[in-house]
């Protein structure tokens, strides 16, 4: 597999870990990971070789643009490393989880060159929505 697909619904411990889906595990393998969260409803964990691109774009974000500076504290001061164990869990701090409102249930979404961790309640509402370029969308990927 050449990258993150489907969604997986695994349990959040009182630990705070998080069990990562086999196909995840086999694609990200036990690399340290970046946990971030960058987007409003979603926790986005990114695999150390797209990390390293996300970081490449940061820094020259403040290179062009140092009022952005604020901003890039913002994510990576709430940026962590984690490495999955042999059990293929991650911890996901709590002040992580409160922030997008996921204790317990977790849904694990494939996006391609990263993972989000969602509550599965707000990714439903978010995907419900009608894109209103779908149709364009559709026919400019798949053809």
């Amino acid at each position: 597999m050449n990258g993150f697909l489907g969604s997986y619904q695994h349990q959040i411990d009182d630990k705070g870990r998080l069990s990562l889906p086999a196909p995840f595990r086999r694609e990200g393998g036990d690399e340290p990971m970046v946990l971030v969260h960058a987007f409003p409803d979603a926790l986005t964990l990114y695999p150390q070789h797209t990390w390293a691109e996300v970081e490449a774009r940061l820094r020259e974000m403040l290179r062009l643009n140092p009022q952005a500076r604020a901003y890039v504290l913002k994510v990576t001061a709430n940026a962590v490393e984690v490495v999955p164990d042999k059990q293929g869990r991650i911890m996901v701090p709590a002040r992580l989880q409160e922030s997008v409102g996921i204790a317990g249930p977790t849904l694990i979404v494939g996006a391609i060159d990263r993972i989000e961790l969602w509550n599965p309640e707000r990714f439903q509402a978010a995907t419900a929505e009608p894109v209103a370029e779908a149709e364009r969308f559709t026919h400019q990927i798949f053809g």
